[in-house]
């Protein structure tokens, strides 16, 4: 990840934060007399927010897939993926550091109505094809967990969710730490159930690039395309833009630590998708159950290889997932309407239309698991919409002053569009072309 020291040159945007349209619950600024400890916690909280994209029932689904038909051989990709994702992140903290603007307020500002327009409709269109993933999977959750058929699950999940986004009607931070200790029981449930599959010399091997034959590939890039969540990128920069002044003498330190806590909190999700693959690997492929094609059939490996306390680790961890990544796609979902339209809708109402999608696809008797991944393929089609406007801002020094993009920053961003959108043309054209 490439460091974008603040120097000498034209400053950033002096817009204020009180002048931005966010979202009313982001924190104020913090005063410069308050202590060191503070001012990181205010930037740790938005790196674990975004962390719960990187945990979603949607990983659950290509992670266990890919550990029990390759076993560790795709381990590899979930790294590769984790760092790709890191420096998207590091690249969105750093546009609302520097503009005190979130990525969809300046596409508004830059673009014409009808391209504002279209950039709104396709990043709605995300936010719903996110939010469907983690109702259904907060609904298996339930099934598996309490025997509560799906549609009422997806019921309950999304009151929870909305339930979660009221936790702190003064201030974001109580969400965050609820967020962050959600993501410590996902990892603490699969690392618990590797634990109790026992330890894997074989694990370092999945380290070394390689595949086998054209389904490995096109699982490790559904691995990729399920990573770089468009929803989060534009969540990132409106969570950052109110943390700090615009001070460049202050910019540079507060990016070099928001960089430090990006990786922290990405490496915590990071851990927690490589133990979901291990655990298959270690509990299914090793055993010859490479079969393993839903999370009911999961859970009930589990259960039946490891015991009933495992497999209620692993429906504990999907329950978090899909109850935290709710909250955060329709808290991205709020910040994507309110950036390009300049207009809010209640909570309930949003939840409400993102209910409606995955309502019906349960009550249309679809595999939930499949149903997953499906809605996974349909974020592939938001990516580039994020992250070209993404690189051609921060690679501006009129938007990023001081902050602006060195120029091999600028190529390794491009390098990744390149890379993540190609291996979603891969992913979407491959079962129409074979």
């Amino acid at each position: 990840m490439s460091t974008d020291a603040a120097g000498a040159g034209t400053n950033a945007p002096t817009r204020t934060v009180a002048d931005s349209s966010g979202p009313r619950d982001a924190p104020p600024p913090l005063p410069r007399s308050v202590g060191g400890w503070a001012r990181r916690a205010a930037f740790f909280g938005p790196a674990f927010i975004v962390s719960m994209a990187y945990v979603d029932p949607g990983n659950f689904a290509t992670n266990t897939a890919a550990g029990a038909s390759y076993g560790y051989l795709l381990l590899w990709v979930i790294v590769v993926a984790n760092v790709v994702a890191m420096f998207v992140q590091y690249l969105s903290a750093k546009l609302g550091m520097a503009t005190g603007r979130s990525l969809p307020e300046l596409c508004r500002e830059t673009c014409g109505r009808p391209l504002t327009l279209f950039l709104w409709g396709q990043a709605e269109i995300v936010a719903i094809a996110t939010d469907l993933a983690e109702l259904i999977g907060g609904a298996v959750a339930l099934n598996l967990l309490f025997g509560i058929p799906l549609v009422p699950g997806a019921l309950i999940t999304a009151a929870v969710s909305i339930l979660l986004l009221t936790l702190a009607p003064q201030g974001r931070h109580r969400f965050e730490m609820a967020l962050a200790g959600m993501l410590m029981i996902i990892l603490g449930g699969f690392l618990y159930q590797a634990v109790d599959a026992g330890p894997s010399h074989e694990a370092a091997a999945g380290l070394v690039p390689g595949f086998a034959g054209a389904e490995s590939l096109l699982l490790a890039t559904g691995i990729v395309g399920a990573t770089v969540m468009p929803h989060v990128i534009y969540l990132h920069s409106a969570l950052t833009r109110s943390t700090e002044d615009h001070d460049p003498a202050h910019q540079g330190r507060a990016l070099r630590r928001t960089r430090r806590e990006i990786v922290i909190a990405l490496s915590f999700a990071g851990l927690a998708n490589m133990t979901m693959l291990v655990v298959a690997a270690a509990v299914f492929h090793r055993d010859g159950h490479t079969g393993i094609d839903t999370l009911h059939e999961a859970y009930q490996g589990l259960g039946s290889l490891l015991g009933p306390t495992a497999a209620m680790a692993f429906a504990v961890a999907l329950l978090a997932a899909g109850l935290a990544s709710s909250s955060v796609g329709t808290y991205a979902g709020q910040i994507i309407m309110e950036g390009f339209l300049r207009r809010r809708i209640p909570l309930v109402l949003r939840r409400a239309a993102t209910l409606l999608p995955a309502t019906a696809i349960l009550l249309a008797g679809m595999e939930p698991t499949r149903a997953l991944i499906l809605s996974q393929a349909a974020l592939s089609f938001g990516i580039p919409f994020a992250l070209v406007p993404l690189i051609i801002f921060t690679s501006s020094r009129k938007f990023m002053g001081p902050l602006v993009n060195r120029r091999r920053t600028t190529v390794t961003a491009a390098a990744a569009v390149a890379l993540i959108s190609g291996l979603n043309v891969f992913l979407l054209a491959e079962p129409l072309f074979g």
